[in-house]
């Protein structure tokens, strides 16, 4: 079964009502959304909150996907739209020229930032996005699946409260902590940054 077959097949289970197989599909892909976005967006977080809207979209009108393209195909105008809308909502102006799909099949995961990225810039994202990665996955298992179910998967408390069947206070907790885990390490070379000319 090729990619195109597999992403038809979690679609179809989707549009059959099976809300994992749509997280499947954002865990594929999240990163190369990101990575597209990242050409029209500075701002690391604002990428994944951006991302994050066209997923929302991209469900909300799965049932009318057909199949006609492939489902990256699709995806991707819906976060170039999502991108697009949400620079002007901003009061900033979009690029004018898209990227190509073509093109954009090719990012692997978040590798470009806006052309006024630097290569340092760039390397510091990197890092950035290195050590965020690594000090979720050294957490205890309730703090990273709390962190990871409302940053990745974008639940809202009340939601990873029923999930993790816990207090929402204690969700909050665990969130608070996580974050903090991460500033943490991510502190050094924030301060690292802030020395360079």
């Amino acid at each position: 079964m090729g990619e195109s077959d597999l992403d038809q097949a979690l679609v179809e289970r989707v549009q059959n009502g099976d809300k994992r197989a749509f997280d499947l599909l954002v865990r594929k892909y999240q990163h190369k959304l990101v990575s597209v976005i990242s050409r029209y967006i500075n701002d690391w977080s604002e990428c994944q909150d951006v991302a994050q809207e066209a997923f929302v979209r991209a469900y909300r009108a799965i049932g009318s996907f057909r199949g006609d393209a492939q489902f990256y195909t699709w995806i991707y105008k819906i976060a170039i739209n999502t991108a697009k809308n949400h620079l002007v909502s901003q009061g900033r102006r979009p690029p004018t020229e898209d990227i190509a799909v073509e093109d954009a099949v090719q990012f692997d995961g978040a590798t470009r930032l806006h052309e006024s990225a630097t290569p340092e810039r760039e390397l510091m994202r990197q890092e950035i996005e290195r050590t965020v990665f690594a000090t979720v996955e050294a957490l205890p298992d309730e703090l990273k699946a709390a962190i990871t179910l409302r940053e990745v998967d974008g639940l809202s408390y009340e939601e990873i409260a029923e999930t993790m069947n816990c207090p929402i206070g204690t969700v909050r907790s665990r969130i608070f902590r996580a974050r903090e885990a991460i500033d943490e390490q991510l502190r050094p070379l924030l301060s690292d940054q802030d020395k360079t000319p």
